[in-house]
């Protein structure tokens, strides 16, 4: 009977702890004039439901009568939610005006801080103007493309009558051709090294900065140090060669001293990773929901492997494509849009307050972040009627891409710089991938949409030549 009870009190003083620490939480945070909302635990927040529950954790915090503006504690930070379109738009295009990138430590620790989607001021028009040189169109015409075209034709080439986890040939396709473009880095051992770090690099970028054995994050910087170490030495070699290469870590390399946009070695190193995390994630994780929904809608398959036939007339077997075959395949463009708003590969960006900022008559003090959560927009059915269709020719000849709410790859000054680079790497795959193969799926797929779009348990189909 003694022991009943002293098991009952500690239940019970357990519970008064836990439910003082919430008390305390939540008072800590509530000030005058500041959204609604709940904080959770103290540093923990409500990360946990936000990353278990995603988009059914921010309908039901609005549905709580907190609407489309409402404070919360995630990923370590106090942070404020905006579902609204009107305001998230503002966020974006007004940086000047105290608004400034605000993602978490862990991805600063991660990315490193002077990647380009942390840095402000100066250094972020520095890293961005370099960038975009590396990456504009006639970069992409002239020296991406064919290098992009080389790739994806020898890299699709001995996929036939073979069952593959499609998920992890697009992980490998994505990698291996941002790191040869990068860096002149070719599939081997340098390449498979970066390979398993990049793969932990991904899975803490989205974790508490808890470093502690066993924790996403402790992989995630473990692995960051170790790209680190591998990128000094491609850096040390390329430097003390004699051979002169045309890559992006050439040009990097070569800015005349003098000139305002020279990078210091710690700043290409943080660029190149922001490089290849940015077309790891987004190019492969699209490329393979593109594979899932052509699969689902024959419709679309059939339409888009008409436009690629058309392109292949004419060619050889063995010859690649040009920059106007892939200005004309507008359909791909179409399918690549319609997988990026339907599986919401970017759920929202992150900005955090320099100052006091007001918005919709609530104060959001100087320090919190914002989670710009554009998801739902892509479900808006004034924008996309029947949002939930996989529905390619919505796309077509009416510019849905140059409307005002279109965030599929940002907004304002951090629109994504690699976005026509992206959907090149992602257009050409498919051109190879439909031409070559007819496929089916194996076992059935799972399909998680949050944090990240994956297949927890992989994706296998069978391919076979077309």
């Amino acid at each position: 009977m003694v022991l009943v009870e002293s098991i009952l009190a500690l239940a019970f003083g357990f519970l008064g702890l836990c439910c003082g620490l919430l008390r305390w939480n939540e008072v800590r945070y509530r000030k005058k004039d500041m959204p609604p909302g709940t904080m959770g635990w103290p540093l923990f927040g409500e990360t946990t439901e936000f990353l278990k529950h995603g988009p059914n954790f921010m309908k039901n915090q609005r549905a709580r009568l907190y609407g489309s503006l409402f404070k919360s504690h995630i990923l370590g930070c106090p942070t404020v939610v905006c579902m609204d379109p009107e305001i998230n738009r503002y966020i974006l295009m007004n940086e000047s005006k105290g608004l400034v990138p605000g993602y978490p430590q862990s991805m600063l620790d991660i990315l490193g801080e002077c990647n380009i989607a942390a840095v402000t001021g100066s250094l972020h028009k520095t890293m961005r103007n370099s960038m975009l040189g590396l990456i504009s169109p006639p970069m992409i015409r002239d020296h991406l493309l064919p290098k992009v075209d080389e790739f994806m034709s020898s890299h699709l080439s001995n996929w036939s009558d073979q069952v593959i986890d499609i998920q992890e040939k697009t992980k490998e396709v994505a990698l291996y051709s941002s790191l040869k473009q990068i860096a002149g880095i070719e599939t081997g051992p340098v390449s498979d090294a970066l390979k398993a770090e990049v793969f932990q690099l991904v899975l803490g970028t989205l974790s508490l900065p808890i470093n502690l054995p066993g924790t996403n994050y402790r992989r995630a910087f473990q692995a960051r140090r170790k790209i680190v170490e591998i990128l000094k030495d491609v850096i040390e070699k390329r430097m003390s060669s004699l051979c002169s290469q045309t890559d992006m870590l050439e040009l990097l390399l070569k800015a005349d001293d003098n000139m305002k946009s020279k990078l210091t070695e710690e700043q290409i190193i943080d660029l190149i990773i922001a490089l290849i995390y940015s077309g790891y994630e987004t190019v492969s994780t699209t490329t393979m929901m593109a594979v899932k929904f052509l699969h689902d809608h024959p419709e679309a398959l059939l339409e888009l492997r008409k436009e690629h036939f058309q392109i292949r007339k004419g060619k050889s077997a063995n010859e690649g494509i040009d920059w106007n075959d892939y200005k004309s395949m507008t359909f791909t463009r179409a399918v690549i849009f319609e997988t990026l708003r339907l599986a919401t590969v970017v759920n929202g960006v992150l900005r955090k307050t320099i100052q006091d900022i007001e918005m919709k008559g609530f104060v959001i003090p100087k320090g919190w972040r914002i989670y710009v959560y554009t998801r739902e927009i892509n479900y808006d059915p004034y924008l996309y009627p029947e949002p939930l269709s996989f529905n390619p020719w919505r796309w077509m000849n009416r510019n849905l891409d140059s409307h005002q709410y279109f965030m599929l790859f940002g907004g304002g000054s951090r629109l994504c710089p690699g976005k026509e680079l992206g959907i090149v790497e992602i257009a050409t795959f498919l051109h190879y991938f439909v031409t070559r193969y007819r496929w089916e799926e194996v076992g059935g797929v799972t399909i998680h949409k949050f944090p990240r779009v994956e297949a927890p348990n992989g994706f296998r189909i069978r391919v076979q030549s077309y």
